[in-house]
């Protein structure tokens, strides 16, 4: 039988990762073998939760960074400490994301600075200031996108142009940076509810729209994750959409 491909002495940087889809995304590479570095902003406590938890099964194999990605002179600061922790870096995952409405005629300059920073600009400087050490490493990145990138979401008329510049960065990076560097994407669907209260009605006329019938879960968008850096050595510049068939047409 041959041998299970794994990430072992690989290094992942995932931003976002405290919570959510991000820590499932670092709790599945931590599974396959990769050292995971822990990006949060704020949720401080949550990622030391889960350092602590991946550190109890190998360790060493876990460290919390803390950054404002919306300040694009921490970006460097934040590549150099992952790389002196382990001294390499193989994955870049770019999950870390604002998501909120902003309805037409209340858009505000600063609602657009966040929505374009947090899902477009910081992926993009991240990842040039990644650069470096995943040529050395022959490396990739996974943007998370989102469905709505290409079908817009109603009242969401900064975010969803923001995920659309997203995967146009993808597919740009995926082009530019061959053949050292692979650049994917995953575009998530109904996978968590958001935060802010969404009415059961409104979370039923989704799912309505959903073959599958049922909303995803956050580890079915890291499995993705994990075959896109793992198993995928032939596939660059693709966005992979894991929304149990919602996009084929709603």
């Amino acid at each position: 039988m041959p041998a299970v491909n794994t990430l072992s002495g690989q290094v992942a940087l995932v931003t976002g990762a405290a919570r959510r889809i991000g820590a499932a995304i670092a709790t599945q590479l931590h599974s396959a073998g990769a050292n995971v570095a822990i990006h949060y902003r704020g949720s401080a406590e949550d990622a030391l939760a889960l350092a602590e938890s991946l550190n109890a099964e190998r360790t060493n194999s876990a460290a919390t960074f803390q950054a404002d990605l919306l300040d694009m002179a921490q970006l460097e600061t934040l590549v150099s400490r992952v790389c002196d922790w382990q001294s390499r870096l193989d994955i870049l995952v770019n999950n870390a994301s604002s998501f909120y409405p902003t309805p037409p005629g209340t858009i505000t300059e600063k609602q657009w600075d966040d929505l374009l920073g947090s899902n477009l600009k910081a992926p993009l400087f991240l990842s040039q200031a990644a650069l470096g050490a995943l040529r050395e490493t022959r490396g990739s990145i996974v943007n998370i996108v989102d469905i709505h990138a290409l079908r817009p979401l109603k009242d969401h008329t900064v975010y969803g142009p923001a995920k659309a510049g997203l995967a146009m960065l993808t597919r740009s990076l995926a082009k530019d940076l061959a053949p050292e560097i692979r650049v994917n994407g995953v575009a998530p669907g109904a996978i968590l509810w958001p935060e802010d209260d969404m009415s059961e009605a409104t979370k039923q006329s989704i799912l309505r729209q959903v073959p599958l019938e049922r909303a995803g879960e956050p580890d079915d968008i890291a499995g993705c994750v994990l075959y896109l850096v793992r198993d995928a050595a032939y596939v660059t510049g693709q966005i992979i959409a894991v929304d149990g068939g919602r996009s084929v047409g709603w």
